[in-house]
């Protein structure tokens, strides 16, 4: 503890397009903003192995109150940080900028954002340290610094969402206005702490990115199917299907974690725009091949080039983190197992619904709209990280918390379909993805 998510067959796939599409449409809507509840000044700690970076929000009005003119200056001096016998920190204020920020009952506010590194002396613990900070509030006693931890690796706290640990409250005595100091004591920090928060990364980044996901799930619709004169035909045997489900997922793999573990180690400083608008190319393009086949029987090879790409998007998460390269090494591990186990969960719950649909009538509607609806979000996805904003993009981006749904419809449909639906004839385990001569009777029946 810290101290201080057949004709009568037919309607069944109508019902599920129309259920993702409603799910579509109550997604669309934005997330509020969120506000301050006060104009306080707001310290947010990020704990690394040998100092700590504090965030600063001083609201600009408190600020050139109680400061005048050299602001970094100013700063330096009322972030006094000991240990808890008195030796001092040192304190160093990098450059500062203006941002705006929201109070819930007055509106925006305008307010000075900048990093303090707190450094402790030689042999001092950085997880216990006296916060003697008194920015604004030494001469604005109404105000307060609400002191947060936003992220420590050794203590557990790492989070892609923004998400603070409040840790306690600088503020003037009511009786004597002197500004009592934080005795900050953080719990024990430890490498697998550290790691195993590391893993939850992993595993909520898949399921929250639900970019990534999309694109392996996308190029899965087909992996089910043999191609014949450019269009998707009749079935594949189930151990084939699964053959080249599973080798479609494994090469995604082996290239998401080749460039993720290059470009973490490496330290690489990589450009976000390109990588991340390419990631949604890659969607589209998966998408357009569900739909009609542009390289039938290489969607392994597919999905390993396009992987590395999305290993380099992977590997901001840990840029962000400022880990130690021991940590470093081990937030590797752990995220990336963190990645693989949710891929895994995700991809054994799909695959035999895939599987046993893809032997009626019923996958065919079931692969349309999955790969209209993938389309769509890739290319609403494009636009927003060309700078077109846009409400499909939007809805694409919260739509991760609806998969689980997704999934569970599509377990009972292919439940209902080994009962009701139509069934395709499945090719023999020898056809080849081109097509033989012998499966032309097969493809005209499931053509799609």
């Amino acid at each position: 503890m810290r101290t201080a998510v057949e004709p009568a067959a037919r309607p069944l796939p109508a019902l599920l397009a129309a259920v993702l599409l409603a799910l579509g449409a109550l997604l669309a809507g934005a997330a509020p903003a969120s506000a301050h509840p006060m104009p306080n000044t707001l310290v947010q700690l990020d704990v690394h192995e040998g100092s700590i970076t504090a965030g600063l929000q001083v609201p600009v009005d408190d600020l050139a109150l109680a400061s005048g003119v050299d602001l970094r200056g100013y700063l330096a001096e009322h972030l006094t940080t000991t240990t808890p016998d008195g030796t001092p920190w040192d304190v160093r204020v990098g450059e500062l900028s203006l941002g705006d920020a929201e109070q819930t009952s007055t509106g925006t506010y305008r307010e000075v954002l900048g990093d303090a590194v707190l450094t402790p002396p030689a042999g001092a613990d950085v997880r216990r340290f006296t916060f003697a900070a008194d920015v604004v509030v030494h001469e604005v006693v109404t105000d307060s610094i609400i002191v947060t931890v936003r992220t420590d690796w050794a203590g557990g706290l790492v989070t892609e969402e923004g998400a603070t640990e409040q840790i306690g409250v600088i503020a003037a005595d009511n009786s004597t206005l002197d500004v009592v100091p934080l005795q900050v004591d953080l719990e024990e920090g430890s490498a697998w702490k550290g790691s195993t928060a590391m893993l939850r990364l992993g595993a909520d980044h898949i399921l929250a990115g639900t970019d990534h996901l999309l694109f392996l799930l996308t190029l899965l619709l087909p992996a089910p199917l043999l191609a014949a004169r450019g269009r998707w035909a009749a079935p594949t045997g189930g151990r084939r299907a699964v053959r080249r489900i599973a080798g479609i997922t494994l090469a995604f793999t082996v290239g998401h974690s080749a460039t993720l573990a290059i470009s973490a180690l490496g330290r690489f400083t990589l450009p976000t725009a390109p990588i991340e608008s390419f990631i949604a190319l890659s969607i589209l393009i998966g998408a357009v091949h569900a739909l009609r086949p542009l390289f039938p029987g290489r969607e392994a090879l597919v999905a390993a080039v396009f992987g590395l790409v999305h290993g380099m998007a992977f590997s901001f998460t840990l840029a962000e983190l400022e880990l130690s390269t021991g940590q470093l090494l081990l937030s590797l591990l752990g995220f990336n197992l963190g990645i693989e186990l949710m891929q895994l969960l995700v991809v054994a719950l799909v695959l035999p619904c895939f599987v046993v649909l893809a032997r009626t009538r019923w996958y065919r509607p079931v692969r349309v709209v999955g790969a209209v609806c993938a389309g769509v979000a890739a290319a609403g996805w494009l636009l927003d990280r060309l700078g077109v904003a846009n409400a499909v993009a939007r809805a694409a981006d919260s739509a991760g918390a609806s998969g689980w749904w997704v999934v569970a419809g599509l377990a009972v449909l292919a439940a209902l379909s080994t009962r009701l639906a139509p069934r395709v004839p499945a090719a023999g385990e020898g056809a080849t993805d081109a097509g033989a001569s012998g499966q032309e009777d097969l493809a005209a029946t499931a053509r799609g």
